[in-house]
C-alpha cells in the first residue's frame, strides 16, 4: 500500500486572521514535511469563487510544491477538466512535470458547481464531452509531433505541436463514484480515485468492475486505484477527533455548498455523526489498522490518500501528523 496524504484547498476560515500569503506558506511547509516524512504523495484540490479562497490554480501550486520537494509524488485531486483551455493545460502539466522531475500525476473530473460552470460561461451539460476532449488534447499535446486531434470545444489546429513535452506520459487519473465515470476512467485513464464518501464495500466493488472492463476491452497497462479518506493521528483517538473536527466539518460544509449551489449554515447533528464514524482517525496503531481493512478489501496496491489537511486547525499541528504519519503509521502498512 502507497500512503499520500494532502488535499490542500488553501482555504481561510471566519475565524482565522492570517493572511493568504501566510495559509499558502503552509500549504509549503506542509509539502516539505510529507517529503520528509517519506510519504508517497501530497495533493492540491480546486474549486472557484469561494469567499473563503478555495485554492483555484492547481498549476502554479503544484510548481510551487515541485520546487520546495524531491521525491513525493504530486497531482490534482481534482482538477476541473471542462473549465479548462486543455492546450494550455498540457503546457501546465508538462511544464510542472519537468520541474518535478517526472512526480506529476493529473487527476481530473467533470466538475458539479452550477455557479463555476455559468461563471466560465462552460454549460454544464458538455462536461462529461468536455472531459474526454480535454482528455485526448492532452495526450495528444504529450505526444512527439503535432496535435494530430481535432478538438471539439477548443478552436486549435491539429497541426500544433505542443511544447515542451514531458520526459514521459503524465498520469491520468479520474475521479467520481457512479458507474459511468468509474467505467469511463477504467477505458480512458491511467488510474481511478475513490471519493471519501464511498464505504471500502463500495470500492471494493467499483475497483472489481474496472478489472472486469479493462479484461473485457483487452486493456492490460498499468492502472492505478487511489482512495481517498480525511483523517488525523495524534496520541489518541480523542485527541486526534478534538483536533481536526473544526476544520473537518469546514470543509464538509463547504463541499455541501460548493456541489448543491446553495447556502448551508451549519451541518446537522446526523451528517456529523456520519461524517465521524466516516473518517480515520486516532493512535498511529488505529489508523494502521484501519487502513489495513482497505488493504484486506483491496489488495496490496492501492494507494490510500489519508487526508489531514484540515484548514485553521494549526499548522504545528498538521506537521506533526504528517510525520507521525510518515514515521509510526507507513511502516505498519507498507
Amino acid at each position: 500500500m502507497k500512503l499520500g496524504t494532502g488535499l490542500f484547498t488553501c482555504q481561510r476560515r471566519p475565524d482565522d486572521d492570517r493572511s493568504m500569503t501566510d495559509i499558502y506558506d503552509e500549504m509549503l511547509e506542509l509539502g516539505e514535511a510529507i517529503d520528509d516524512a517519506g510519504l508517497d504523495s501530497a495533493w492540491v484540490s480546486e474549486h472557484h469563487f469561494a469567499d473563503d479562497g478555495y485554492l483555484p490554480a492547481t498549476m502554479p501550486s503544484l510548481g510551487a510544491l515541485a520546487a520546495r520537494t524531491d521525491d513525493v509524488e504530486i497531482g490534482t485531486c481534482i482538477a476541473l477538466a471542462p473549465l479548462y483551455d486543455p492546450v494550455r493545460l498540457a503546457e501546465d502539466a508538462a511544464t510542472v512535470d519537468l520541474l518535478s522531475d517526472g512526480r506529476l500525476t493529473l487527476g481530473l473530473a467533470i466538475g458539479s458547481n452550477p455557479a463555476e460552470f455559468e461563471a466560465f460561461g462552460v454549460p454544464r451539460e458538455e462536461r462529461v464531452d468536455r472531459l474526454m476532449d480535454t482528455t485526448n488534447v492532452l495526450r495528444g499535446a504529450w505526444s512527439e509531433g503535432p496535435l494530430d486531434y481535432d478538438a471539439e470545444f477548443h478552436d486549435v489546429s491539429p497541426d500544433v505541436s505542443v511544447t515542451p513535452n514531458p520526459e514521459s506520459d503524465v498520469p491520468v487519473m479520474f475521479g467520481g463514484s457512479a458507474k459511468p465515470a468509474v467505467r469511463r476512467a477504467a477505458r480512458t485513464a491511467d488510474a481511478w480515485c475513490a471519493p471519501s464518501a464511498l464505504s471500502i464495500e463500495g470500492v471494493r466493488k467499483r475497483k472489481e468492475d474496472i478489472e472486469n472492463v479493462r479484461e473485457e476491452e483487452g486493456l492490460d497497462d498499468d492502472f492505478d486505484v487511489y482512495v481517498l479518506q480525511h483523517g488525523f493521528v495524534a496520541d489518541s483517538r480523542e485527541e486526534a477527533w478534538e483536533t481536526m473536527k473544526s476544520g473537518y466539518f469546514f470543509i464538509q460544509r463547504r463541499y455541501a455548498e460548493i456541489f448543491s449551489g446553495e447556502t448551508v449554515d451549519e451541518l446537522d447533528d446526523e451528517r456529523k455523526q456520519e461524517l465521524k464514524e466516516q473518517a480515520i482517525f486516532g493512535t498511529p496503531e488505529q489508523v494502521a489498522a484501519e487502513l489495513e481493512t482497505y488493504r484486506e478489501a483491496l489488495g496490496d496496491d492501492v494507494h490510500f490518500i489519508f487526508r489531514t489537511y484540515h484548514p485553521g486547525i494549526g499548522t504545528d499541528e498538521m506537521v506533526e501528523c504528517v510525520e507521525r504519519l510518515g514515521d509510526e503509521v507507513a511502516p505498519l502498512v507498507r
